[in-house]
């Protein structure tokens, strides 16, 4: 095992090196420890649902997803990477995602590839607690031999390796089936853990519009099965909306009369209200932790139609519209109902946090970002324990967050993605300036910010120079 590096760690920084034993779960009986549903939108803005000031202005009200917050905390500066992958590389390992592409032996992995088999994921430590686990929908953590979910800690999991862009392609009249040996038509697969994944229908523009409808199903269907069980459960919904296309179920197709946005996002909703309800009628709720999230903000391209509130631009982009998305969390009794909080919480705490909830020791040979967030969360502390966050974009670093204020590196046109060096970075005061439009002018004064937001990227440059990454593939 590595012996800790020499950090340099003020309070604004949150790298934490778990100590003590390896993973394992608390001796305490299974019913002890809550059953975790969480539900993961993919490229879901900010601004979409009611709570965050959509639903209704979006043209499809969302109760059921807001009944979330009403139950619970609703965060309004939670952040996740800036693209798929990445974001959930590292909700999944606790682990900023360029972490698992370190390699001593060669420079860092492209950012498509994925999360290597040495990740432990949240999946993985949670089955090690005596959970039983699944999920539905999108993967892209990996697609081939000994990477797909069942390979990764999930007993099973039906949904597609990749993208959502792929369904696209068996609809192309310019396809051409010959063009390289990886461009294949994207397949629905399923497997049981143990088991070679199967490949069954073809991931086209038609099974786009049904498979969230497959996905909450599925769920439901998993739900009643291990409800009558002795174990705890955790269930990851990674639905496929709203990532282009954006095609709504044909039962959903102009139900709004606003537009295949507002009919996916009412379709959505009535998606979550379903879980919600299965809680419930196998009373089940009171021990249940749910999630609302998602791993991106708004779609990057043009005409995309989707909202980050008064955030900046959206994913791609090292803006708050790319960065911060919506995060709900309700578990009765344990979570304050109604709470709200502008402090700020990053995807990577997850890992540690339930953790924590569920008595779980974290190994010590790799470095955790993630910080426990139990007493923030439940409501003994008003304080976030984080105050940083580093920003990547693929395996660039962009800047830093430190408490309200972002340092910029690097900035970028959000209409051709072309990264702008600078010769000194951007500052923002994210109070002040939500928009990031106009700069700080930090030599009259703000000088004095730039010795916190340095500090943070100096001490996590040091860990990444120390830290040889993932040693298998």
């Amino acid at each position: 095992m590595r012996a800790p590096s020499r950090y340099l760690i003020p309070s604004c920084w949150a790298l934490v090196m778990f100590a003590a034993m390896p993973l394992a779960a608390i001796a305490a009986g299974s019913n002890e420890k809550p059953n975790i549903v969480l539900v993961l939108m993919d490229n879901f803005g900010w601004g979409e649902i009611g709570v965050y000031g959509g639903g209704e202005m979006r043209g499809a009200p969302t109760p059921n997803i807001d009944s979330i917050a009403a139950e619970g905390f609703r965060l309004t500066n939670f952040n996740v990477e800036a693209e798929c992958t990445p974001s959930r590389s590292a909700m999944m390992t606790g682990r900023y995602g360029i972490r698992t592409r370190q390699r001593p032996d060669g420079p860092p992995r492209g950012v498509w590839y994925g999360i290597t088999k040495w990740e432990i994921t949240l999946a993985e430590m949670l089955s090690e607690a005596g959970y039983t686990t699944a999920t539905f929908g999108k993967w892209h953590l990996g697609d081939t031999e000994g990477r797909f979910p069942t390979d990764q800690g999930f007993d099973e999991w039906i949904g597609i390796p990749r993208s959502s862009d792929r369904a696209f392609w068996p609809d192309s009249n310019s396809y051409s089936p010959d063009s390289h040996p990886d461009a294949v038509f994207t397949r629905v697969m399923s497997a049981k853990r143990g088991e070679i994944p199967q490949e069954h229908e073809v991931y086209g523009r038609e099974k786009r519009k049904t498979i969230d409808r497959d996905i909450t199903s599925q769920s439901i269907d998993f739900i009643k099965r291990k409800a009558e069980g002795e174990q705890p459960f955790f269930v990851l919904l990674s639905y496929t909306q709203t990532h282009e296309p954006v095609d709504p179920h044909p039962d959903y197709y102009g139900k709004t009369g606003n537009g295949s946005f507002a009919d996916v996002l009412a379709q959505t909703d009535d998606y979550v209200g379903e879980i919600l309800a299965t809680l419930d009628n196998l009373d089940l709720k009171e021990n249940t932790i749910v999630i609302f999230t998602s791993d991106n903000g708004r779609e990057g391209v043009p005409r995309s139609f989707g909202f980050t509130g008064p955030w900046r631009a959206g994913m791609f982009s090292p803006y708050e519209g790319s960065l911060r998305v919506p995060f709900l969390i309700r578990w009765p009794g344990k979570i304050p109902q109604e709470r709200v909080s502008n402090e700020l919480m990053h995807q990577i705490d997850l890992f540690p946090t339930i953790a924590r909830v569920i008595g779980a020791d974290l190994p010590t040979d790799r470095i955790y970002d993630g910080v426990d967030q139990t007493d923030f969360l439940t409501g003994k502390s008003n304080k976030s324990a984080r105050e940083s966050v580093v920003i990547y974009i693929g395996n660039v670093l962009f800047g830093v967050k430190w408490r309200n204020w972002k340092l910029l590196l690097r900035e970028m046109d959000e209409d051709t993605y072309a990264i702008r060096e600078m010769a000194y970075p951007s500052i923002y005061n994210l109070l002040v300036d939500p928009k990031e439009e106009v700069p700080e002018l930090n030599y009259l004064n703000d000088t004095w910010v730039d010795f916190p937001l340095y500090q943070v990227l100096e001490d996590h440059e040091i860990s990444i120079e120390e830290d040889p990454g993932a040693p298998g593939p």
